[in-house]
C-alpha cells in the first residue's frame, strides 16, 4: 500500500495536481530537537531547476501539522504537508483512452477502474518522493552518527565526473531530440552498528531494497560487487576480516554478511531507468479509437530526473535503517 516500515513507519499521500502532497510519520521517538529549517535542506535538492530538470517550480515548504511542540517532537504522529501551487493539468486529460508509453497511465486505469487521478500522474508522480525526503530527515535524526552519502556515477552513457560543462552539454543534446536520460546512483552508509537486520525475510538488503523500489523508475539494485561479483571466483570474491573489530580487506558483499550488517561500509548501486515523459512523437494504442496512433506529450518534464534522485535515495535509506535500529533496541 502507502506505507513503509515496521515501528518507524511513513505513510505518503496526495497526487500531483490535487490539493497537495505530504507524509505521516508514526514510530518518532519523543523529545528530538527539530524545525521546518532542519528540512529545507534536503528538499531543496530534490527540486528541479539545473538543467535538465522540469520548469514546475513550486516552492515545496513543509507545513508541520502535528507531532512537535516547543521545537521537539511529541511522540504522536507527525503530518507534513507540501501545497501544490504551480500545476497545469490541461495536457493530462486524454491519457485513460490514449496511455502514455512507460508510464501507469494504463495499470492505474485498469486497476482503479477508471477512477484514479491522471493529472500530472496523479499518486504514481515522482512528486510524492517529498514525503520521502521528508520522512528521511526524521530518520537521519534517529540514526544519529550514522553517514548516509548517494551521489550520480553514470548519466546514460556517461561516466559522471567533475566535468560540469561536458555534462550539460550531454544533456543540452538530449534535450533537443526530445529524449531523456537516466542513470545508475551509488550510496554508501558509514557507522551502521553491527547486528542490524535479520536472516532470510528481514535481511538488511531485502529492507533496503523493498524501501528503494518505492523511488519512481528505480530498476535494479545491487549490493557491494553486484552483478560484477559473478565473474570472480570465491578467493577472490570473500572478504577477509583483518582485525577484532570485523574490518575487512574488501567488501565485496557490501557491509552485509548473512542479511546482518557488519560493521563495514554498507555499499549499493540502483539504476533508474529514463524519464518516461520525452517529447519525441510515439506511437501507443488509442483505448477510445481502437487503433494505433501517434502521441506526443506536451506539459513540463525532466530531461533527466535521474538528477534529482539522490537525496530521495538517501532519505529512503535513513527510514530503513531507522526502523531497523528501533526494532534492534526495542527486540
Amino acid at each position: 500500500m502507502n506505507t513503509l516500515g515496521n515501528i518507524f513507519r511513513i505513510s505518503i499521500y496526495g497526487e500531483s495536481h490535487g490539493e497537495g502532497v505530504g507524509v505521516l510519520i508514526d514510530g518518532i521517538p519523543a523529545g528530538i530537537a527539530l524545525n521546518v529549517d532542519d528540512f529545507l535542506e534536503d528538499l531543496s535538492k530534490r527540486k528541479p531547476g539545473a538543467k535538465g530538470t522540469t520548469k514546475r517550480i513550486e516552492s515545496d515548504y513543509p507545513h508541520i501539522l502535528s507531532g512537535i511542540y516547543n521545537g521537539y517532537t511529541t511522540g504522536a504522529p507527525m503530518n507534513i504537508f507540501f501545497k501544490n501551487e504551480n500545476k497545469n493539468s490541461r495536457v493530462y486529460m486524454d491519457f485513460q483512452s490514449h496511455p502514455r508509453p512507460g508510464h501507469a497511465d494504463f495499470t492505474a486505469t485498469e486497476k482503479y477502474k477508471g477512477f484514479n487521478d491522471l493529472r500530472g500522474g496523479g499518486h504514481f508522480s515522482g512528486r510524492l518522493t517529498l514525503g520521502l525526503v521528508a520522512g528521511g530527515v526524521l530518520g537521519r535524526k534517529i540514526l544519529g552518527d550514522v553517514k548516509i552519502k548517494a551521489k550520480l556515477v553514470t548519466l546514460g552513457t556517461m561516466e559522471v565526473g567533475d566535468n560540469l560543462e561536458e555534462i550539460n552539454d550531454y544533456l543540452q543534446e538530449i534535450s533537443l531530440l526530445g529524449d531523456s536520460l537516466g542513470g545508475i546512483i551509488q550510496c554508501e552508509v558509514e557507522n551502521l552498528p553491527i547486528g542490524l537486520g535479520e536472516p532470510f525475510f528481514d535481511s538488511v538488503e531485502s529492507k533496503l531494497a523493498h524501501g528503494l523500489f518505492s523511488v519512481p523508475g528505480l530498476k535494479g539494485v545491487e549490493f557491494g560487487a553486484g552483478f560484477l561479483g559473478t565473474t570472480l571466483k570465491g578467493s577472490e570474491y570473500n572478504d577477509n576480516f583483518i582485525n577484532p573489530k570485523g574490518t575487512t580487506d574488501t567488501n565485496n558483499n557490501g557491509g552485509i554478511n548473512g542479511g546482518i550488517s557488519n560493521g563495514n561500509k554498507i555499499v549499493f548501486r540502483v539504476a533508474i531507468k529514463p524519464t518516461a515523459s520525452i517529447f519525441m512523437e510515439q506511437k501507443t494504442f488509442n483505448f477510445k479509437e481502437e487503433k494505433l496512433m501517434p502521441l506526443k506529450i506536451e506539459g513540463r518534464h525532466d530531461v533527466a530526473f535521474v538528477l534529482r534522485v539522490p537525496v530521495v535515495i538517501e532519505a529512503v535509506t535513513n527510514i530503513v535503517l531507522a526502523d531497523l535500529l528501533l526494532q534492534n533496541i526495542n527486540r
